[in-house]
């Protein structure tokens, strides 16, 4: 079994990274964040407009604009990146029937699987874009 991030998701994550280690240096231009992150420059408009409408970074337009963190980077976790750009966690459809589960009572494993759901969201909670942009700048060339 694979838990992975889309796209989306990965992208949304390098990108909020980008501005929590410029975290007041001053605002970002689009340009500066693709290149900083490997994200292609035509996908990360559409990955920065989902984070403004979601509340977690800012834009301004103009020669002086870019985008911003709204929060500082200790305030916005893992979680809420995850979840603005792939949605809620959650167990859609039961493991052993393929329909949602408390249409006919819960399976088997409904439990467990739950259990382990809730100790990933509460971990992704945990983790704040400060920590991951403290881990991440020895590691930069």
């Amino acid at each position: 079994m694979r838990i992975t991030l889309g796209k989306k998701g990965d992208y949304s994550v390098r990108a909020v990274l980008d501005l929590a280690i410029y975290h007041r240096k001053g605002r970002r231009k689009a340009q500066e964040i693709a290149a900083s992150m490997r994200i292609p420059a035509k996908y990360l408009a559409r990955i920065l407009a989902d984070l403004v409408r979601s509340g977690l970074i800012s834009a301004t337009a103009g020669p002086d604009g870019g985008y911003e963190l709204r929060r500082p980077p200790s305030q916005i976790c893992l979680l809420d990146v995850v979840e603005a750009a792939e949605g809620r966690i959650e167990l859609r459809d039961c493991v052993l029937r393929g329909r949602p589960c408390g249409s006919s009572g819960q399976c088997a494993v409904h439990q467990a699987w739950s259990e382990a759901q809730e100790a990933m969201a509460r971990r992704l909670r945990q983790t704040t874009f400060a920590e991951i942009a403290r881990r991440e700048l020895p590691l930069r060339p």
